[in-house]
Formats: C-alpha cells, sequence, structure tokens
C-alpha cells in the first residue's frame, strides 16, 4: 500500500509545538475571504446558468415583485443577490437569513425596551424618559423599505425553515408596501409629529420617521431562496414570481471554476469535472464540493489519489447523507 503523503500538513497530530509552521499556509480560496469587499466579490463572480434567470430578475425589476428563487444547494441561489447589487450598483446587500423563530417584527425592527428601562432608572430626570430612538434599529426587510433614489436588495434566506405563519405575514407588505413601529405610533401627539431618526441595518445612514409610519419609496428586489423543504400558500405563490435554478452544466462548471479561480490547470480542472459530474448523477452535491477539491489539486493535493481517496470522498460526500 502506497504510504500517505503528509507533506502539505500544517496541522501534523504529533502533540510538539511548532508556532512557524502556520505561516506555510497558504492564501485562502477566493470564497473563504472576508473583508468590506467580499460582497463585491459574490456578485463578481456569479454566473447565470441560463437566460431565464437574467429575464425573471428583469421581470421582478420591471413588476417591484419579490422572486422566489428554488433549487439544489450550491446552485447559485443566494449569489444571484449579490451579483443583482454588484451589476446595478445598488449597494450592500441587506440579508434576513430565515430560522424556525423568525418573525415579521425581526425582520423589520427591533427595540429594546429593557436597555431603555434601565438607562431610565440610572438617569436624574424621572419624568423624561430616554430618548427612544437610541433603542430602535431597522431590520433588513425594515431598511429595503425605506430606500429612496434607487432601490436596494434583499436577501430572505431559506424562507422554506421559516414557521407557517411568516409567508402569510409578508404580503400585507410585499402588497401595501408600507409597516407600522408601534412604539412609535404610540407616543404623544407632540412627540409624533416630529421626525425621529433610528439607525438602519446596516448602519449605512440614518431614517427619519413620522408619525411612526414607513412608506416605501423604491420597492426592493427581493430575492427569497428556498430548498423546497416545504410548500407556500398559493396567495402567497400568487405575489411572487419563481425562478427554479437549474444544476451547472459541464460548460457552466468550466466558467464558475474559471471565475472563481483565475489561474487553474486545465487537465486537473477537466479531470475533476469530469468525475464530479458522473458523481453527480447518483449522488447529491453542489458546487462549491467541486470547487474546494480543484483549490486542493491547485496546491499539489489530489483529494482522489490512491493513498488519500478517503480525502476526496469527505470532500465529496453527499449532502443528503449526513
Amino acid at each position: 500500500m502506497a504510504e500517505r503523503n503528509t507533506d502539505w500538513w500544517i496541522y501534523k497530530g504529533t502533540g510538539k509545538q511548532n508556532s512557524d509552521i502556520i505561516n506555510q499556509l497558504p492564501d485562502p480560496p477566493p470564497w473563504r475571504r472576508f473583508s468590506e469587499t467580499s460582497d463585491e466579490e459574490k456578485g463578481k463572480r456569479f454566473k447565470p446558468t441560463s437566460e431565464q434567470v437574467t429575464e425573471l430578475v428583469n421581470a421582478a425589476l420591471y413588476l417591484r415583485r419579490p422572486l422566489l428563487v428554488t433549487g439544489k444547494p450550491g446552485t447559485g441561489k443566494s449569489s444571484l443577490a449579490y451579483a443583482v447589487a454588484y451589476e446595478l450598483n445598488l449597494g450592500k446587500v441587506l440579508q434576513w437569513s430565515i430560522t424556525t423563530k423568525s418573525t415579521l417584527k425581526d425582520g423589520l425592527y427591533q427595540y429594546d425596551a429593557i436597555a431603555r428601562l434601565q438607562d431610565a432608572s440610572l438617569q436624574k430626570d424621572k419624568n423624561k424618559p430616554p430618548d427612544i430612538s437610541k433603542y430602535l434599529k431597522l431590520g433588513p426587510l425594515g431598511t429595503a423599505f425605506t430606500a429612496i433614489g434607487k432601490p436596494r436588495v434583499l436577501l430572505i434566506d431559506e424562507i422554506d425553515k421559516s414557521d407557517i405563519d411568516l409567508p402569510n405575514d409578508l404580503l400585507h407588505i410585499f402588497e401595501d408596501g408600507e409597516f407600522e413601529i408601534q412604539e412609535l405610533s404610540r407616543l404623544p401627539d407632540e412627540e409624533q409629529y416630529r421626525k425621529i431618526d433610528i439607525s438602519s441595518y446596516d448602519k449605512s445612514e440614518k431614517v427619519a420617521i413620522k408619525q411612526g409610519r414607513v412608506q416605501c419609496n423604491e420597492f426592493p428586489l427581493i430575492i427569497m431562496t428556498s430548498n423546497g423543504e416545504r410548500e407556500f400558500p398559493p396567495a402567497f405563490l400568487r405575489r411572487c414570481l419563481r425562478l427554479n435554478m437549474e444544476i451547472p452544466n459541464k460548460t457552466h462548471l468550466v466558467e464558475i471554476v474559471e471565475s472563481h479561480l483565475k489561474i487553474v490547470d486545465m487537465d486537473i480542472m477537466e479531470t475533476l469535472i469530469e468525475n464530479f459530474v458522473k458523481k453527480r448523477e447518483t449522488k447529491e452535491l453542489a458546487t462549491d464540493q467541486l470547487l474546494n477539491a480543484i483549490f486542493l489539486a491547485m496546491h499539489n493535493i489530489d483529494p482522489f489519489e490512491r493513498d488519500r481517496n478517503d480525502l476526496g470522498e469527505a470532500l465529496w460526500k453527499e449532502l443528503s447523507n449526513l
């Protein structure tokens, strides 16, 4: 049996300390670099797999309708939002990652009543409560509906993981383009009529709110992603344009790899893509699993060499098989 090649190991499992070896670690893959420009890089790298993707994005922009994007993991559902925001220069994507506990109010705004109560107990003038604006912050959905001049891009990620009521709760704001901040609506009349500045979700600016109501000026491009884990109510679907992202074929995979990894050994890339496509016929695999394998191969680490085939199997482990 061939001896396993360990030349590339940084961590060797010897229990002996070596503080210098970490300096041999190469630069991270482009998709694992975190900086202020990471959203821009995501937008640059996205490659639509069909003209239908482009058409439906444009239809959503024209009609001011949300776009519900379905498809298997790794087909670029979330990346689409970053691509549109980058190409149209619409600013930073407002991302709302959905869990089973997410509510409409979470997306609209947050109010820290406890902090305000604590501050009120510490201040000298007990008859004058602290300025409420310090304890309010718009959520990603709320910020998207305050845009002026040009729309923002809102990514509602994995909406199929939501509580059963959330899709129906979204219908009102999708149709009417406005919402109420109840804590401001309850203020005395003289305070309601003055504009109250509160922080936006991305802290890009303060937003002036009057009488506790936010009225949409520019309907955002809303991209909601779903892995198909649940069905949605007909009333919700009627208000959305629906796009199913196709699995990338060989041609698209080459384009995707070249957009992420500028210098690629063509032989390595073609071999791994060929193997990946064959594996994908019997396994559910995502495109980033292919990118991971090619990145290692570019550093002279062939995941599918006979002595380390278990590494390749780990990289291309079926998504539905935990």
